[in-house]
């Protein structure tokens, strides 16, 4: 089914019957999706006169907040399992999720001719630390270790692993130097369609489970108006296109 076409039209609804009343929506976002989400909530502001108010961070440190009361009211999360378990504990609201991108991993350095176009640099010794993002709490960091058990590299790098809290903290690694490389999301290293600087893997989507990023409404944006509005924006053809920008898949 085309959903595209409903989405926008429910769009068009709400933004008719809501510019008059503004209103803002808190929304938890996983670190990975910091850059388009940034230009889709400005987008948004502008098209409908709602405000999202952004956070971003792991995926697993959103949902222990949420656990404990934490007053958001969107999840856009770095994988599926998240938000589905929101649901059924009842802390989300049934019936609004959907997989609003699909991410890629990429293996990548700051600098040129580190990482080769296969990722054999993985099976180099002495090649300097690797970061990742804290597999426990980022989806982004549990594919990359998945990625790194299916080329059998996996003991042999783990004296050479930095983790991240977040697949961001991850990316600073590689940034400042403290890691030659690392399994980054490819949004993080691609500006207007390419890969700008550095040297990069874009990993093969078959070597880890697909990293489906649902987005969901929170049992405390049950009844916001701007809540609605945003996760019927997350559909529209203006978003879609941001994420695509950014190397997502849909």
């Amino acid at each position: 089914m085309n959903r595209a076409p409903r989405s926008a039209l429910l769009f068009a609804v709400l933004l008719a019957h809501g510019v008059a009343h503004a209103a803002q929506v808190s929304v938890a976002v996983a670190s990975n999706f910091t850059a388009p989400m940034r230009k889709i909530a400005a987008a948004f502001e502008q098209a409908s006169g709602h405000k999202a108010t952004l956070a971003f961070g792991s995926t697993g440190r959103f949902y222990a907040q949420v656990k404990n009361g934490a007053p958001f009211q969107v999840l856009l999360a770095a994988d599926d399992e998240t938000p589905a378990k929101l649901e059924k504990e009842g802390l989300a609201v049934p019936g609004s999720r959907f997989t609003y991108a699909t991410g890629r991993l990429v293996l990548w350095s700051a600098s040129p001719g580190v990482v080769d176009e296969r990722g054999d640099v993985l099976r180099q010794p002495g090649t300097g630390k690797v970061a990742i993002a804290d597999p426990r709490l980022a989806p982004y960091g549990a594919a990359a270790v998945e990625v790194m058990r299916r080329l059998g590299v996996e003991q042999a790098l783990q004296p050479r692993l930095v983790r991240g809290e977040n697949i961001s903290q991850a990316y600073q690694y590689v940034v400042t130097g403290n890691a030659q490389m690392g399994f980054v999301a490819l949004s993080q290293v691609m500006v207007d369609g390419r890969i700008d600087k550095g040297s990069a893997w874009p990993v093969a989507a078959s070597l880890h489970t697909p990293i489906r990023q649902d987005a969901v409404v929170l049992a405390a944006g049950r009844d916001s108006p701007a809540a609605t509005a945003l996760m019927a924006f997350l559909r529209s053809d203006a978003a879609r296109a941001i994420v695509r920008a950014h190397g997502y898949e849909l």
